[in-house]
């Protein structure tokens, strides 16, 4: 399984009600449901007129069906190559 990003513009998406956004959640949910297989969505991150979305599947023609299925626009799946944080410096040995 494979990590994406994927960003959708919705103009005005830091606007929407708790109600929209949980529509939104609700039908996400419901397609992944119905994918019929191994698919997450981990979190989204809402900005004024873009959502991030970080998902876990196959492959980035599984995003795409998620994103028809739901009505949701995708305009940029961008696959994870490599997670760092905080703490990585701490493995790296120091010369």
């Amino acid at each position: 399984m494979k990590k994406f990003i994927i960003e959708r513009n919705l103009p005005g998406a830091s606007n929407f009600s708790r109600e929209e956004l949980q529509a939104i959640s609700q039908t996400s949910n419901s397609v992944v449901k119905t994918l019929g297989k191994s698919y997450t969505w981990v979190q989204s991150f809402i900005t004024n007129d873009k959502i991030y979305c970080i998902h876990i599947a196959e492959d980035e023609s599984q995003i795409r069906e998620h994103a028809r299925l739901a009505k949701l626009p995708v305009h940029i799946i961008s696959e994870v190559k490599t997670i760092i944080d905080p703490s990585y410096c701490n493995d790296l040995a120091v010369a």
